[in-house]
């Protein structure tokens, strides 16, 4: 089993709220492709990291997309990962798979 979690900021480069719609559409294209996922839509995360280079730190808040598959399709996840940081105007969004055993 495969667990794969990304994280998707709930705000813009310029501070503006990203509609509820969108992240909606993530959850729906996720739970017909995979059966399910768990979006933590209610409860952001507050992010922060340096810029490149040292600079200033930046903070966002961010939510947590997750779910369980038995294989890890590498071109499917590269593809949908280029396609969230299109929609959602990032440079680049983390995609983490790690192996998981249900108990």
């Amino acid at each position: 089993m495969v667990l794969i979690q990304f994280l998707l900021p709930l705000r813009d480069n310029a501070g503006q709220p990203f509609p509820r719609a969108d992240f909606e559409r993530v959850r729906t294209e996720l739970t017909e492709r995979f059966g399910g996922v768990t979006a933590f839509l209610q409860s952001p995360a507050a992010g922060a990291w340096k810029e490149d280079g040292g600079g200033s730190t930046v903070r966002d808040e961010v939510v947590l997309f997750e779910l369980m598959t038995d294989a890890l399709d590498r071109a499917w996840w590269g593809h949908y990962r280029r396609e969230l940081e299109r929609r959602f105007r990032q440079k680049a969004l983390v995609v983490r798979a790690l192996a998981v055993e249900s108990l």
